[in-house]
């Protein structure tokens, strides 16, 4: 399966709860922090949700 890797680039400060919580279920929980994770619609439906935050690239298999 396909794998992206999340960073954030924007701060969480003054941020709603949920866009916060939804950071946490990423595994995000500070700036310039990246994580990889593989294409799923639960987790694209997350990025889509905090897209003003992080910034997403797709990892060559």
């Amino acid at each position: 399966m396909a794998k992206i890797q999340i960073k954030q680039v924007k701060s969480r400060i003054n941020r709603p709860a949920r866009q916060k919580r939804t950071l946490d279920a990423l595994g995000l929980r500070k700036m310039n922090q990246v994580v990889e994770k593989e294409v799923t619609p639960s987790i694209m439906g997350m990025v889509n949700t905090v897209r003003h935050l992080v910034e997403v690239t797709e990892v060559a298999e």
